[in-house]
C-alpha cells in the first residue's frame, strides 16, 4: 500500500511539473512574450553596436595620436621654409614646359626628355619594308 501511494505521489508531482513548463512554453509563445523579447533583443544589440563604435572612435583617436608623433605633426618639429624651385634649362631648339610640382615628370632629369624625343624621331624616320622614301606602296596606292 504504501508503494502505491509514493508511486502516486511520484505521479502527481511529476504532473504538476509538467504543466508548469507547458505554461511556460505558452507564455513564452504568446505574440507578446516574443514581440518583448525580440526588442530586448534589438535594445542589446544597439548597444553592443554602440559600445563598438565607442571602442573603433577611440582606437582611431589613438592610432591618429601616434602618427602625429611619429611624423612631427604634434608641433615638437621643426619645419623648415621650401626650398627655391630651379627653373629648367631650356634645350636648344626646344620650347621648356615645366611639370607640374609634385608630378613624377618634375623629378626627371631635363635629358630624359630630350632621349625619348629621339627615340620617336627615329620611329619615324624609318621606312616600312615595301615602301619607298615618300611613303606610297610600290603599287602607288597609300
Amino acid at each position: 500500500m504504501v508503494r502505491r501511494i509514493f508511486w502516486m505521489a511520484v505521479g502527481a508531482g511529476a504532473a504538476v511539473w509538467a504543466m508548469g513548463k507547458a505554461n511556460e512554453a505558452v507564455h513564452r509563445l504568446t505574440p507578446d512574450s516574443l514581440s518583448g523579447t525580440a526588442a530586448r533583443g534589438a535594445l542589446h544589440l544597439g548597444d553592443a553596436a554602440k559600445r563598438f563604435a565607442l571602442d573603433v572612435k577611440a582606437g582611431m583617436a589613438e592610432r591618429e595620436d601616434q602618427l602625429r608623433a611619429d611624423l612631427g605633426l604634434d608641433g615638437t618639429a621643426v619645419v623648415e621654409p621650401p626650398r627655391a624651385r630651379r627653373a629648367l634649362r631650356p634645350e636648344p631648339g626646344h620650347r621648356a614646359i615645366s611639370a607640374a610640382p609634385g608630378s613624377p615628370a618634375a623629378a626627371l632629369p631635363p635629358t630624359r626628355s630630350t632621349t625619348t624625343h629621339r627615340i620617336a624621331e627615329s620611329r619615324q624616320r624609318r621606312a616600312l619594308p615595301g615602301s619607298n622614301q615618300t611613303g606610297r606602296t610600290p603599287d602607288g596606292v597609300g
